[in-house]
């Protein structure tokens, strides 16, 4: 069971969560979103890392010279794309890969409202390399950091359809983590708000502590 993490903001921070078990790291550029860094702290992350975890950047924008600085400035592992729905169709999605590296993954969001995000799911796994099945927030310009669950029943009608690698997030927790992946069956889980501590002055940072009780859960839970 692949463990993801969002938002990674420092290196010591992404060493720590590698320690813990960690699989892939999510790294946040300048879009207005929760736990943004810059390109050149995501660079040094990546270099950091060595590989011992795979390293996502997120995007919420399908510009494709925004999309290709970042990539190529921060070289990450994954590119995950996150835009509201109304903004990148598979049509363009399929149309923005021929702009990028032939070699670079990636992970298309997916928000799940209702029965409809199944086949909307279905025709975005024909193009990209993974799906996470995220919980839109009204406040997020884009698919993600809700920190609330969907109903997972709907998650689990798209991994019986697709046969790409799907990640769940969307609310997940230490405390959660377990019963999503006996209802979903998900290729990996993501956390982002609830493996989070607040900071005195307002930022976000991950509670290792609650990182690594989130990679146990998970493990436990897909070794049943």
């Amino acid at each position: 069971m692949i463990t993801q993490f969002y938002s990674i903001r420092t290196v010591e921070e992404a060493l720590a969560c590698v320690e813990v078990g960690a699989d892939h790291l999510g790294l946040v550029p300048p879009q207005g979103l929760p736990g943004e860094i810059s390109l050149k702290t995501m660079r040094e992350i990546v270099v950091a890392v060595g590989g011992r975890a795979r390293c996502i950047a997120l995007s919420i924008h399908t510009n494709i010279g925004e999309l290709r600085q970042m990539v190529e400035a921060v070289q990450p592992d994954i590119l995950h794309l996150c835009p509201l729905a109304h903004e990148i169709t598979p049509t363009i999605l399929r149309e923005l890969r021929k702009s990028l590296p032939s070699n670079l993954p990636i992970m298309q969001a997916v928000s799940v409202v209702g029965p409809e995000s199944v086949a909307e799911a279905v025709a975005y796994a024909a193009v990209a390399d993974y799906l996470i099945l995220d919980t839109q927030a009204p406040s997020i310009p884009g698919v993600g950091a809700s920190g609330a669950t969907h109903d997972w029943k709907i998650s689990r009608a798209i991994v019986d359809q697709v046969s790409v690698p799907v990640i769940l997030a969307g609310g997940l927790s230490p405390e959660n983590v377990a019963e999503s992946i006996r209802i979903v069956q998900p290729w990996g889980v993501d956390s982002f708000t609830h493996t989070n501590l607040r900071t005195v002055d307002g930022r976000v940072e991950k509670d290792i502590s609650r990182v690594r009780a989130f990679v146990d859960a998970a493990r436990t839970a897909s070794s049943k």
